[in-house]
């Protein structure tokens, strides 16, 4: 993309013209407000002015007849505004692109050689599970870099050979339970992949799988977060609830599962008690998670909960309250977690900032939810993952009925979005 230097933006231009005529941003505000059926919003002749918003056509026209000037003068500005815009963002894409490449290789995670299960012979020892799951662990964090569009063929690969392994191989009993212990955390990865990408009924198949693998297994804990993996389907699906799923969950595992998967697994209890209206059980739900979570471990916590913390519990607990329509609650819960999500992990922060950008909306701050929305966009750009496609078209449809503010029309705008009269 070729930029022309004798091309004067929006911002540059409106400044030249408002200064000419001897008025501060405040003055003009006013004399805007004049011409207009409603009053201009405090600070946005400085956002025009720093480009931070882009007049629509309607605020075009009046700045034009404003200053006497072409309507075409002011348009030609503001596309080239667009088109300097659009050349940043694609620039940053490429970085942030390229950052996260960076990353995932510093984690030893970004190439992960297929596996030569024939190395291992027919006859397999008690090292093969904890060799098998040191490899799960490594591919598992794939996931924190890439959507599951990027990751899911991976992950089946993984899976398909440790069943082959498991089919044609001789082992005792205590290895044949690891074994299946490690069949069950690759059907789970495989199946939040699927999920994560929008194939539904794969995701189905794999949970059912690891489910199969855990009971055969004798673990609880992964057979409770095979329930809890198919609670969130069963939601996201419309086949239900998934309040029944959820509560399998924290039964199946019970009280002798680890602080950390007690935790999640009462996180996603809460989820589908929030998201069928039930505040006081998700308020019940989320204090037994964020009391297993504040307790000692006295014994190493399973790979597959690495990423349940503190911070964990403050994120569900605010898309909880945002999710019952209670932003005050919702949103000092969600900021001060994001406060420490790196945009590395663009999949998951633009999820979360979605129920964040929710909760503003809810309390009547369209403004700073647009801005958050709009970093929702340009987070998700480049990712394999439907969710947060999913998410940033509820934000944009609950926008629609404030599309007379220009920071909405621009954001229907550079999303697509149809502006309805």
């Amino acid at each position: 993309m070729t930029m022309r230097d004798d091309v004067e933006t929006i911002g540059p231009l409106l400044r030249r013209l408002r200064e000419a005529t001897g008025r501060t941003q405040e003055e003009l505000a006013s004399d805007l407000s004049k011409r207009r059926s409603y009053p201009l919003e405090q600070g946005m002749v400085s956002r025009w002015e720093t480009e931070k918003a882009l007049p629509d056509p309607t605020s075009q026209q009046l700045l034009a007849a404003e200053y006497d000037v072409p309507v075409e003068e002011l348009r030609k500005a503001v596309v080239a505004a667009r088109r300097i815009r659009r050349y940043k963002k694609q620039a940053a894409k490429e970085l942030d692109v390229n950052r996260r490449e960076f990353m995932a290789a510093g984690a030893g995670i970004a190439v992960i050689p297929a596996i030569n299960y024939l190395d291992f012979g027919r006859r397999l020892g008690t090292d093969v599970p904890r060799q098998l799951r040191a490899r799960t662990a490594r591919l598992r964090r794939l996931d924190d870099f890439m959507g599951g569009g990027d990751t899911y063929a991976m992950y089946c690969k993984e899976l398909k050979d440790t069943i082959r392994l498991v089919d044609e191989g001789a082992y005792s009993e205590i290895t044949g339970t690891g074994l299946r212990s490690v069949i069950a955390e690759q059907a789970q990865l495989a199946g939040w992949a699927a999920f994560d990408a929008g194939r539904y009924g794969k995701a189905r198949s794999h949970y059912l799988t690891a489910m199969t693998a855990a009971q055969a297994a004798g673990d609880s804990s992964l057979a409770g977060n095979s329930y809890a993996f198919l609670a969130y389907l069963e939601w996201t699906t419309g086949g239900g609830s998934g309040i029944e799923f959820a509560a399998a969950a924290c039964e199946t595992a019970g009280r002798d599962a680890s602080p950390a998967v007690r935790a999640l697994l009462w996180d996603r209890l809460a989820w589908q008690h929030a998201t069928n209206g039930n505040s006081n059980a998700t308020e019940r739900a989320l204090a037994a998670a964020g009391e297993a979570i504040h307790e000692e471990a006295d014994r190493p916590e399973p790979d597959w909960v690495y990423w349940v913390d503190l911070d964990e519990i403050s994120i569900m607990t605010g898309r909880c309250w945002a999710e019952l329509h209670r932003p005050l609650r919702a949103i000092p819960a969600l900021e001060s977690a994001l406060s420490r999500y790196d945009d590395t992990m663009a999949r998951d922060k633009a999820l979360y900032l979605s129920w964040l950008a929710s909760a503003y909306l809810d309390a009547g701050e369209i403004e700073h939810s647009v801005a958050i929305t709009n970093k929702i966009l340009d987070l998700s750009q480049g990712l394999a993952s439907a969710r947060p496609a999913g998410r940033s078209r509820i934000l944009l449809n609950r926008l629609q009925q404030h599309r007379q503010l220009s920071p909405v029309a621009e954001l229907l705008e550079r999303s697509g979005a149809p502006l309805e009269d």
